[in-house]
């Protein structure tokens, strides 16, 4: 296989280090992102190019473009938007500038290394962008508000673009996992504590059943798979000529898509707010 590249974002553990590692070993020129400078060092003592990148930074966006732009020449395949965090807590607990914080890492960030991306793949007429959503991209489940309501945008989003680039050669897929083995709870207990005021709520009681399940050691969900199950997916939607829209991952992906085809809204709401 030629070296195709492909631009891999949130590198440092779990879903982005193994999409990463598997597709450097499966022959693709690999450009792979992460924020610390020991992660960084990591993937390239492993043969990967890896580079700065904060979603939250537009200028670290734009240098990490340039950057791949010049070492690949001026061509890129496919990007895996993949850096992400989940901000736990009940919606009335989220101030305006937590759900922000949640919106520049989940989409905008995504949104602007897609805009950047997209004019390099029509030049030559092909590309794969891949997004890595989630279950709660389509089911909405309690205290985690503002992580489904970036995954919800970004689904808007996704479907919409796919829409307008009929014809370009460029396929948008969406990846859906559920529980990914990963530092995803470990992170999202971090926001927890920086953003959400305990004392002063009234979901105390909930939060300190949250706190034990986001603090468990090992599995904290039933189902949960290590991500090399979105790794093939990925490697699906980058290498079959007619790649999915949508890839379900793990067993509750695919038990909630099936009752959202035959519950009412009302049953839904029912059955996700008892788990």
């Amino acid at each position: 296989m030629p070296q195709k590249p492909i631009l891999v974002t949130g590198c440092s553990s779990g879903i982005g280090h193994c999409t990463a590692v598997g597709l450097h070993q499966r022959g693709y020129r690999v450009f792979a992102t992460a924020r610390r400078q020991a992660d960084i060092d990591a993937l390239e003592n492993m043969g990967i190019t890896a580079l700065y990148l904060d979603y939250c930074d537009s200028e670290s966006i734009q240098t990490t473009f340039r950057s791949v732009m010049e070492a690949s020449d001026g061509r890129l395949y496919a990007l895996f938007n993949n850096g992400a965090y989940g901000q736990p807590g009940a919606v009335e607990d989220l101030t305006r500038e937590t759900l922000r914080g949640q919106f520049e890492a989940n989409l905008f960030g995504w949104h602007e290394l897609t805009r950047l991306v997209i004019p390099v793949m029509r030049l030559h007429n092909e590309g794969r962008i891949i997004h890595n959503s989630s279950v709660l991209g389509f089911a909405a489940m309690s205290y985690r508000g503002a992580y489904n309501a970036s995954k919800y945008a970004l689904e808007g989003l996704a479907d919409t673009q796919r829409l307008e680039l009929r014809g370009s050669g460029i396929h948008i897929s969406l990846i859906e996992p559920g529980p990914i083995r990963s530092r995803f709870r470990a992170n999202a207990y971090q926001k927890f504590l920086e953003n959400i005021d305990v004392e002063q709520s009234v979901h105390q009681a909930t939060y300190a059943n949250m706190i034990t399940r986001l603090n468990k050691e090992g599995d904290a969900a039933p189902f949960t798979l290590p991500p090399e199950a979105v790794l093939k997916k990925v490697v699906h939607a980058l290498e079959n000529k007619r790649p999915k829209i949508r890839y379900y991952v793990t067993f509750p992906t695919y038990l909630f898509g099936f009752l959202k085809r035959i519950l009412s809204n009302r049953q839904m709401d029912w059955l996700l707010a008892k788990i």
